[in-house]
């Protein structure tokens, strides 16, 4: 691809209107995406509530934005190769596959935070 023919602040600008476009494109296409934002938009603000401080807090919400972070780059890889074609390749279900240990590696390190925080907060 050719260099952007946009710089400073309308580069800023079209980066922003790329990544709407493509959180929407995610919210659309990709039901375990919807899912975890919803999850999200419960967790963030329950965050504040069961982290004791502001580490634990920033943990808490780290470990929420990961695991969406990790959902869209496995959604590209599943789209890139959804591009690439349809028919079986071992190399193509070996991607996915990759793709999906990575988001449930993300979901698990979300469920240990949470949970190591939330028993430090009430049984320790």
């Amino acid at each position: 691809m050719a260099g952007s023919p946009h710089t400073g602040l309308k580069r800023l600008l079209y980066a922003i209107s790329n990544s709407v476009a493509g959180l929407h494109a995610a919210w659309k296409s990709e039901e375990a995406f919807r899912q975890e934002l919803l999850l999200a938009i419960v967790l963030f603000p329950a965050a504040f509530w069961l982290g004791e401080n502001t580490a634990q807090i920033a943990l808490l919400l780290a470990s929420v934005s990961i695991v969406l972070i990790v959902e869209l780059l496995n959604t590209c890889v599943e789209v890139v190769i959804d591009r690439i074609g349809h028919e079986y390749h071992e190399l193509s279900k070996r991607a996915k596959d990759i793709g999906s240990a990575a988001v449930i590696i993300s979901l698990f390190t979300l469920l240990l935070v949470w949970g190591l925080i939330a028993y430090a907060r009430f049984f320790e």
